[in-house]
């Protein structure tokens, strides 16, 4: 529960960050953490495609600059961007300016002012610096754990329907490490949460 949806006490540090979306409104936030990647990321693209649904891609940097087609099929295709640092970076173990200034380098490439910490961590301090830059910070409120090699399919898929709820900002990976579980649990999430009443938004 800790990992699938993060608690108050957790969100609470980063008080100007998206968390969750508006409580009432029936509806979800698709995000893809850690691409482009070539083949993934043009699958979840297609996927999308096929349900009329965007998303936010939040992106890293240096596979920005290796796989520039993938980067703008999802422009292209409509979707928001979203900056991921550009070395998947840990804001913990990282200085503050050398933080910031790897997320200006992806910026470069990416050009949003959405903002998602690699592994939802960071320094007060970075935090701070990278909102008087006028980022927007999104989080999770639901990560789907697609990335982990414990989990299967079904798992990932489980973990959707378990704690999605109105105004969920979920969490997938358009990546190598979470790719067969993602081709398992995303078009069978799509359709579920379709069937359960859900509209499918984009970050304004």
């Amino acid at each position: 529960m800790f990992i699938e949806q993060v608690p108050s006490f957790v969100r609470a540090l980063f008080p100007k960050a998206l968390w969750r979306m508006d409580p009432d409104e029936k509806a979800v936030y698709l995000t893809f953490d850690d691409g482009p990647i070539p083949v993934v990321t043009p699958w979840v693209v297609e996927l999308l495609g096929k349900y009329d649904i965007k998303a936010t891609f939040f992106m890293v940097g240096d596979n920005v600059r290796k796989h520039p087609q993938e980067y703008q099929l999802v422009i292209d295709n409509g979707h928001r961007v979203g900056n991921h640092t550009f070395n998947h970076m840990k804001g913990l173990s990282t200085g503050t300016m050398e933080y910031v200034e790897n997320v200006g380098k992806a910026d470069a490439l990416i050009h949003s002012n959405l903002f998602r910490p690699p592994h939802g961590l960071l320094r007060r301090s970075q935090y701070k610096e990278l909102l008087d830059k006028h980022y927007r910070f999104v989080m999770w409120d639901l990560v789907t754990r697609d990335y982990s090699k414990r989990l299967c399919g079904e798992e990932v898929l489980a973990n959707v329907k378990k704690y999605v709820r109105n105004g969920s900002i979920i969490t997938f990976h358009d990546s190598l490490r979470s790719e067969s579980n993602l081709q398992y649990a995303l078009p069978r999430a799509i359709e579920w949460l379709l069937e359960q009443g859900y509209s499918f938004k984009v970050f304004e």
